[in-house]
């Protein structure tokens, strides 16, 4: 596949690919029987309930923005530490061409920790999602950016069929008000366009108070220490998905610690 300067749109369609290929080895039918014998759902949303500072950390070896982020990738072993650091949930990138990421990462870690688990990929078919389940997923990644509102909803109901949460990533009002009225739950500003990886931390403190309540609002991308994450709280974020910061850290678990307030 050629490459594209659409960075999003070039992995969500390579990422189609490997799903319709994945598909003539293992049928829709079959992988939603897989999706409905996989361990119970962890509930994704109540990790934002309550006080204190709830961060989603993730795993991730490398990105096409960073490169190479973390040389010594080992996922249960991180995965451990961060829950044991505080985090409210993890997430695990699936996507192997750009990030190297690997589902069965998310598997393994399911078997070792007991949080819940988002499952990040790019998205945009009824099979990533019924695979996202049939690995041990709670929860999804859906980016409203590379998803029509027909499209949006049509895999919000699948996700929410599957007892998952679905969050949903947003880059601006109109994704905001396209995510609302697909349904969605758990809603999330990227600070990051994904078109061309650029980051932009000022739209996290524009645009999350305007995702309305009862939705829960995630802060996504360019948070790097406590001052970022309290700007975020203030502007009424209620949850961090933070990945960087945490895998270039020699030990994330202190730097998860330092990030919500935890010695």
């Amino acid at each position: 596949m050629k490459a594209s300067n659409d960075i999003l749109e070039e992995l969500s369609a390579r990422r189609r690919v490997d799903a319709k290929q994945r598909e003539a080895l293992v049928p829709f039918d079959e992988m939603m029987r897989r999706a409905a014998s996989a361990p119970a759902v962890r509930d994704f949303a109540s990790a934002f309930a309550g006080g204190g500072t709830h961060v989603i950390a993730e795993l991730k070896r490398a990105s096409p923005s960073e490169g190479m982020i973390r040389e010594d990738f080992r996922p249960v072993e991180l995965a451990r530490e961060l829950e044991r650091a505080g985090a409210a949930a993890l997430s695990v990138l699936c996507e192997p061409h750009r990030f190297l990421g690997d589902e069965r990462y998310l598997s393994a870690v399911r078997r070792e920790t007991g949080i819940p688990l988002l499952y990040k990929d790019f998205i945009t078919t009824r099979y990533q999602i019924a695979a996202a389940r049939a690995a041990g997923a709670d929860a999804v990644l859906l980016i409203a950016a590379v998803l029509g509102p027909d499209d949006l909803r049509t895999l919000l109901d699948l996700t929410h069929e599957l007892g998952m949460c679905a969050l949903v990533e947003t880059h601006d009002e109109r994704e905001i008000e396209n995510a609302v009225r697909a349904g969605a739950r758990i809603v999330g500003v990227n600070c990051r366009n994904l078109r061309n990886f650029a980051c932009d931390t000022s739209l996290l403190e524009s645009l999350i108070g305007r995702i309305p309540r009862p939705c829960v609002r995630i802060a996504e991308s360019g948070i790097h220490n406590s001052e970022a994450v309290h700007r975020a709280t203030a502007a009424g974020a209620d949850g961090f998905l933070i990945g960087t910061a945490l895998m270039r850290a020699e030990r994330p678990e202190s730097k998860l610690g330092d990030l919500i307030g935890r010695s």
